[in-house]
Order: structure tokens, then sequence, then C-alpha cells
């Protein structure tokens, strides 16, 4: 075989290995008078139960973000509702920040999940967070949609660009982790 066989078989090699890897198909952020939103979306080469586990179990948080430090199931609040804790820390520029949120759960199995974070024990005045899971080209999009206004400060010029690109920079990375957990999951 010539070296030049080698490096179109690694070539091809790449492509195919590529074809079915997670991908971040949009990022949108925007901000109003402190409340920020965005949205994205995200295609996995997993089946939706196995994806729809990962999101479900906040346990598996720190698994695929760097910027979750701790994350943890809660036993259900007096109504019933699955209870969840995550403390984020990150660093966007000079401005580093650790907060915490803490709320209930609204599942839709393999359909839907919303997360509403409490404001008496949450660093936001308001945090509300879906994840929404279709059948898509042999795996699983998942549309994510966040609404919040935190109680700390966010460079309101400069916030929802540094946001974007610090999302688009490191989303990547925790999309093909999500996508290992959830494809190794049956085999667990």
């Amino acid at each position: 075989m010539t070296i030049r066989s080698t490096w179109v078989l690694l070539g091809v090699a790449a492509l195919a290995s590529s074809a079915h890897a997670a991908e971040i198909l949009s990022i949108k952020v925007e901000s109003d008078a402190g409340i920020y939103t965005m949205r994205s979306t995200a295609w996995f080469d997993a089946p939706i139960e196995q994806v729809f586990e990962v999101y479900r179990y906040w346990d598996y948080s720190t698994k695929f973000s760097s910027a979750i430090v701790a994350a943890r199931d809660m036993e259900p609040d007096e109504l019933g509702r699955a209870q969840f804790y995550v403390r984020n820390k990150g660093c966007v520029l000079f401005f580093c920040q650790s907060f915490e949120r803490q709320g209930y759960l609204e599942i839709e199995l393999n359909k839907e999940l919303r997360a509403f974070a409490n404001p008496e024990t949450s660093d936001f005045h308001l945090s509300n967070e879906s994840w929404q899971f279709v059948v898509r080209d042999g795996g699983t999009v998942v549309i994510y949609d966040l609404t919040m206004k935190p109680k700390f400060w966010i460079p309101p010029a400069i916030g929802p660009f540094l946001i974007r690109r610090k999302l688009k920079n490191n989303g990547s990375e925790a999309v093909d982790r999500i996508e290992r957990i959830a494809q190794g999951i049956n085999s667990e």
C-alpha cells in the first residue's frame, strides 16, 4: 500500500466516523431588560430513550458539562414533583461566577422536560428551561429553551455575545459527551 493510499483510507475513515457525531445545529442568545433567552438545537446519534435519560437524571450533568460542578436529583416535593439541584461555575473573559439553581421538574417521558428554578433557593429571579426530544435522521434532536433573569450581574452590552461564544466553544464537547453517555446506557 502506498503512502497516498494510506492517507486516502485515513481520510475516508475520519469522514465515516464523523458522519454520525453529535452536532450543534443552532444557538441563539438574546437579552432584553436583564432577561436572557436562549434556544439551541442539537442532534445526537443515539435513540430518544437513551438521550432523554441523560437529560432526565441531573446526576449525569457533571459528566458532560465542565461548567456544572455539582448536580443531583432530589426527593420529590410535597406535590410529588421531581426536584433538582445544580451548581455552575464558569468564566467568560474576566467575568467569573458561581451560581445555584434548585427547583422542580415536569416530565413527559421521551418527549419533554421542563425545569423551573425556585427563586427563594436559587441565584435567579427567573430560570425556566425546557428540552424537547424528537426522533430525526436515525437519531435524536434536542431543542433547548431557556428564559432566565439572574440575581447576579452580567455585562449588558457584551453579555449575550460572550455567552453565545462560550456556549459554541464548549457546547460541542458537551454534546459529544452526552452522546457517548447515551450510547452507553444500554450496555451498563
